[in-house]
Protein backbone atom coordinates (compact mmCIF):
# COMPACT_ATOMS: atom_id res chain seq x y z
CA UNK A 1 0.00 0.00 0.00
CA UNK A 2 1.42 3.64 -0.84
CA UNK A 3 1.98 6.35 1.54
CA UNK A 4 -0.89 8.18 -0.22
CA UNK A 5 -3.62 5.35 0.35
CA UNK A 6 -2.19 4.72 3.62
CA UNK A 7 -3.17 8.52 4.38
CA UNK A 8 -6.46 8.68 2.98
CA UNK A 9 -7.03 5.70 5.24
CA UNK A 10 -5.72 7.60 7.99
CA UNK A 11 -8.08 10.81 7.71
CA UNK A 12 -10.66 8.73 7.53
CA UNK A 13 -10.47 6.73 10.24
CA UNK A 14 -10.01 10.15 12.49
CA UNK A 15 -13.19 11.34 10.76
CA UNK A 16 -15.39 8.33 11.55
CA UNK A 17 -13.85 8.36 15.57
CA UNK A 18 -14.83 12.56 15.73
CA UNK A 19 -18.28 11.51 14.69
CA UNK A 20 -18.81 8.68 17.57
CA UNK A 21 -17.33 10.85 19.55
CA UNK A 22 -19.58 13.91 18.79
CA UNK A 23 -22.66 11.16 18.70
CA UNK A 24 -21.36 9.98 22.05
CA UNK A 25 -20.96 13.19 23.40
CA UNK A 26 -24.38 14.40 21.73
CA UNK A 27 -26.36 11.89 23.99
CA UNK A 28 -24.59 12.28 27.05
CA UNK A 29 -25.65 15.76 26.90
CA UNK A 30 -28.87 14.74 26.26
CA UNK A 31 -28.95 12.65 28.99
CA UNK A 32 -28.05 15.23 31.52
CA UNK A 33 -30.14 17.40 29.81
CA UNK A 34 -33.24 15.24 30.60
CA UNK A 35 -32.07 14.51 34.13
CA UNK A 36 -31.61 17.93 35.34
CA UNK A 37 -35.13 18.59 33.94
CA UNK A 38 -37.00 15.73 35.69
CA UNK A 39 -35.63 17.09 38.38
CA UNK A 40 -36.63 20.31 37.62
CA UNK A 41 -40.06 19.37 36.82
CA UNK A 42 -40.29 17.12 40.37
CA UNK A 43 -43.47 17.98 42.36
CA UNK A 44 -42.94 19.81 45.57
CA UNK A 45 -44.24 17.34 48.36
CA UNK A 46 -47.54 17.10 49.34
CA UNK A 47 -48.64 19.09 52.33
CA UNK A 48 -49.22 16.89 55.42
CA UNK A 49 -52.83 16.58 55.86
CA UNK A 50 -54.37 18.31 59.08
CA UNK A 51 -57.72 17.20 60.54
CA UNK A 52 -59.39 20.58 60.82
CA UNK A 53 -61.61 19.17 63.67
CA UNK A 54 -58.58 18.78 65.97
CA UNK A 55 -56.93 22.14 65.43
CA UNK A 56 -56.35 24.46 68.25
CA UNK A 57 -55.44 28.14 68.98
CA UNK A 58 -52.83 29.35 70.70
CA UNK A 59 -52.91 33.31 71.23
CA UNK A 60 -51.85 35.62 74.14
CA UNK A 61 -50.23 39.03 74.66
CA UNK A 62 -46.75 40.56 74.67
CA UNK A 63 -45.41 43.44 77.51
CA UNK A 64 -42.78 45.38 77.86
CA UNK A 65 -41.79 45.26 81.59
CA UNK A 66 -39.93 48.36 82.48
CA UNK A 67 -40.20 52.29 81.32
CA UNK A 68 -40.46 52.14 77.66
CA UNK A 69 -37.54 54.48 75.67
CA UNK A 70 -38.69 57.28 73.97
CA UNK A 71 -38.91 56.99 70.18
CA UNK A 72 -36.31 58.93 68.85
CA UNK A 73 -37.42 61.65 65.85
CA UNK A 74 -36.66 61.38 62.29
CA UNK A 75 -35.09 63.72 60.28
CA UNK A 76 -37.38 63.30 57.06
CA UNK A 77 -36.40 66.82 55.41
CA UNK A 78 -33.75 65.74 52.97
CA UNK A 79 -36.41 64.86 50.64
CA UNK A 80 -39.58 67.30 50.76
CA UNK A 81 -42.05 64.35 49.31
CA UNK A 82 -41.51 62.65 52.52
CA UNK A 83 -43.89 62.85 55.02
CA UNK A 84 -45.08 61.21 58.23
CA UNK A 85 -44.84 60.48 62.12
CA UNK A 86 -41.21 61.38 61.82
CA UNK A 87 -41.13 59.05 64.59
CA UNK A 88 -38.60 55.48 64.39
CA UNK A 89 -39.92 52.32 65.30
CA UNK A 90 -37.41 50.51 67.26
CA UNK A 91 -39.47 49.96 70.47
CA UNK A 92 -43.04 50.40 70.53
CA UNK A 93 -44.92 50.67 73.46
CA UNK A 94 -48.53 51.74 74.37
CA UNK A 95 -50.04 51.14 78.12
CA UNK A 96 -46.99 48.67 78.43
CA UNK A 97 -47.78 46.30 75.36
CA UNK A 98 -45.13 45.78 72.79
CA UNK A 99 -45.80 45.94 69.11
CA UNK A 100 -44.29 44.27 66.28
CA UNK A 101 -42.78 41.06 67.88
CA UNK A 102 -42.31 38.15 65.44
CA UNK A 103 -44.19 35.22 66.76
CA UNK A 104 -43.98 31.79 65.60
CA UNK A 105 -43.73 28.06 66.00
CA UNK A 106 -40.48 27.28 66.22
CA UNK A 107 -39.96 23.55 67.00
CA UNK A 108 -42.54 20.76 67.45
CA UNK A 109 -43.69 20.32 63.57
CA UNK A 110 -41.27 17.83 62.95
CA UNK A 111 -41.48 16.36 59.11
CA UNK A 112 -44.33 18.22 58.70
CA UNK A 113 -44.68 20.10 54.69
CA UNK A 114 -47.05 23.37 53.96
CA UNK A 115 -48.63 24.21 51.06
CA UNK A 116 -46.77 27.88 49.73
CA UNK A 117 -49.65 30.16 50.15
CA UNK A 118 -50.98 31.41 46.21
CA UNK A 119 -52.02 35.34 47.93
CA UNK A 120 -49.08 37.39 48.17
CA UNK A 121 -48.36 39.54 51.16
CA UNK A 122 -48.06 43.26 50.87
CA UNK A 123 -45.09 45.84 51.83
CA UNK A 124 -46.12 49.45 51.27
CA UNK A 125 -44.25 52.43 51.41
CA UNK A 126 -46.10 54.92 52.86
CA UNK A 127 -44.77 58.30 54.25
CA UNK A 128 -41.55 57.55 53.56
CA UNK A 129 -41.98 54.68 55.65
CA UNK A 130 -42.56 50.54 55.24
CA UNK A 131 -45.59 49.80 56.18
CA UNK A 132 -45.92 46.72 58.29
CA UNK A 133 -42.83 47.34 59.93
CA UNK A 134 -42.13 43.69 60.58
CA UNK A 135 -44.12 41.18 58.20
CA UNK A 136 -44.30 37.43 58.07
CA UNK A 137 -44.23 35.28 55.31
CA UNK A 138 -43.91 31.58 54.19
CA UNK A 139 -40.43 30.60 52.25
CA UNK A 140 -41.47 30.84 48.36
CA UNK A 141 -44.19 32.84 49.06
CA UNK A 142 -44.80 36.37 46.61
CA UNK A 143 -44.09 39.95 48.61
CA UNK A 144 -45.53 42.65 46.70
CA UNK A 145 -43.74 45.64 47.52
CA UNK A 146 -45.77 49.18 46.48
CA UNK A 147 -44.83 52.04 46.16
CA UNK A 148 -47.21 55.02 47.14
CA UNK A 149 -44.87 58.31 47.92
CA UNK A 150 -44.21 60.87 45.05
CA UNK A 151 -40.47 60.08 45.14
CA UNK A 152 -38.36 56.77 44.78
CA UNK A 153 -37.37 54.51 46.65
CA UNK A 154 -34.35 52.02 47.10
CA UNK A 155 -35.84 48.42 48.34
CA UNK A 156 -32.49 46.55 50.20
CA UNK A 157 -32.92 43.36 51.88
CA UNK A 158 -29.53 42.61 53.52
CA UNK A 159 -29.70 38.59 54.42
CA UNK A 160 -27.66 36.26 55.88
CA UNK A 161 -29.51 33.06 54.27
CA UNK A 162 -31.37 34.35 51.27
CA UNK A 163 -30.14 36.34 48.02
CA UNK A 164 -29.75 39.70 48.96
CA UNK A 165 -31.06 42.37 46.12
CA UNK A 166 -31.16 45.93 45.57
CA UNK A 167 -34.38 47.55 43.14
CA UNK A 168 -35.00 50.94 42.85
CA UNK A 169 -39.19 52.19 42.79
CA UNK A 170 -40.28 55.28 41.09
CA UNK A 171 -43.41 56.96 42.12
CA UNK A 172 -46.00 55.06 40.17
CA UNK A 173 -44.43 52.31 38.99
CA UNK A 174 -45.76 48.65 38.88
CA UNK A 175 -45.22 46.36 42.19
CA UNK A 176 -42.03 44.37 42.85
CA UNK A 177 -42.99 40.99 43.41
CA UNK A 178 -40.17 39.09 45.36
CA UNK A 179 -39.76 35.87 47.30
CA UNK A 180 -37.18 34.29 49.67
CA UNK A 181 -35.98 30.35 49.28
CA UNK A 182 -34.69 30.17 52.88
CA UNK A 183 -36.07 30.50 56.31
CA UNK A 184 -34.48 33.28 57.83
CA UNK A 185 -36.20 35.37 60.99
CA UNK A 186 -35.64 38.99 60.88
CA UNK A 187 -34.55 39.56 58.03
CA UNK A 188 -33.54 43.56 57.69
CA UNK A 189 -34.70 45.43 54.57
CA UNK A 190 -33.60 49.28 54.18
CA UNK A 191 -33.77 52.02 51.43
CA UNK A 192 -30.67 53.14 50.21
CA UNK A 193 -32.60 56.57 49.53
CA UNK A 194 -33.90 57.21 52.72
CA UNK A 195 -31.72 56.13 55.66
CA UNK A 196 -34.20 56.16 58.52
CA UNK A 197 -36.16 53.32 56.82
CA UNK A 198 -35.91 50.37 58.03
CA UNK A 199 -38.08 46.94 58.33
CA UNK A 200 -37.95 43.34 59.12
CA UNK A 201 -39.34 40.31 56.98
CA UNK A 202 -39.44 36.90 59.04
CA UNK A 203 -39.51 33.54 56.53
CA UNK A 204 -40.42 30.78 57.56
CA UNK A 205 -41.33 27.18 56.53
CA UNK A 206 -45.00 26.82 58.33
CA UNK A 207 -47.90 29.03 57.99
CA UNK A 208 -48.21 29.40 62.18
CA UNK A 209 -46.68 32.83 62.76
CA UNK A 210 -47.67 35.85 63.88
CA UNK A 211 -46.96 39.78 64.68
CA UNK A 212 -48.51 41.57 67.68
CA UNK A 213 -50.23 44.45 66.70
CA UNK A 214 -50.61 48.03 68.94
CA UNK A 215 -52.04 46.39 71.67
CA UNK A 216 -49.42 43.70 72.22
CA UNK A 217 -51.93 40.63 71.19
CA UNK A 218 -51.10 38.20 68.78
CA UNK A 219 -53.00 35.00 67.29
CA UNK A 220 -51.91 31.53 65.93
CA UNK A 221 -54.81 29.10 64.82
CA UNK A 222 -55.17 26.26 62.95
CA UNK A 223 -52.05 24.32 64.92
CA UNK A 224 -52.40 20.34 64.97
CA UNK A 225 -52.41 19.13 68.64
CA UNK A 226 -48.84 18.11 69.92
CA UNK A 227 -45.91 19.98 71.68
CA UNK A 228 -44.25 23.31 70.82
CA UNK A 229 -41.65 25.73 71.08
CA UNK A 230 -43.28 28.95 70.31
CA UNK A 231 -40.57 31.70 69.75
CA UNK A 232 -40.65 35.66 70.18
CA UNK A 233 -37.93 37.76 68.45
CA UNK A 234 -37.96 41.37 68.73
CA UNK A 235 -35.54 43.44 66.74
CA UNK A 236 -34.07 45.52 69.44
CA UNK A 237 -35.12 42.94 72.88
CA UNK A 238 -33.97 39.69 71.20
CA UNK A 239 -35.82 36.42 71.57
CA UNK A 240 -37.76 34.66 74.28
CA UNK A 241 -38.81 31.12 73.81
CA UNK A 242 -41.44 29.19 75.82
CA UNK A 243 -42.90 25.26 75.33
CA UNK A 244 -46.51 24.70 75.17
CA UNK A 245 -48.50 22.00 74.97
CA UNK A 246 -51.83 22.35 73.06
CA UNK A 247 -54.66 19.69 72.70
CA UNK A 248 -57.06 19.41 70.20
CA UNK A 249 -59.68 22.12 70.36
CA UNK A 250 -57.56 23.48 72.28
CA UNK A 251 -57.64 27.66 72.54
CA UNK A 252 -54.20 28.04 75.01
CA UNK A 253 -53.15 31.73 76.09
CA UNK A 254 -49.46 32.18 76.08
CA UNK A 255 -48.09 35.43 77.14
CA UNK A 256 -44.38 36.98 76.98
CA UNK A 257 -42.95 39.96 78.74
CA UNK A 258 -39.60 41.41 77.20
CA UNK A 259 -37.61 43.74 79.77
CA UNK A 260 -35.66 46.59 78.71
CA UNK A 261 -31.74 46.17 77.59
CA UNK A 262 -29.75 45.63 80.99
CA UNK A 263 -32.46 45.28 83.04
Amino acid sequence: MNKKNSLKILVGTIALSGLLLTAACNKNTEQSSNSMAEKQAAPAPAATPIDPSTVATVKGSVKFDGTAPKPSKIDMSQDPACKGSNESENVVVSSGDLANVFVYVKDGLGNRTFDVPKDAVVLDQSGCKYHPHVLGVMTGQTVQIKNDDQTTHNIHPTPKDNREWNESQPPSSPAIEKNFAREEIMLPVKCNQHPWMKMYVSVVKNPFYAVTDKSGKYEIKGLPPGDYTIAFVHEKLGEQDQKVTVAAKETKNVDQNFKAAGE
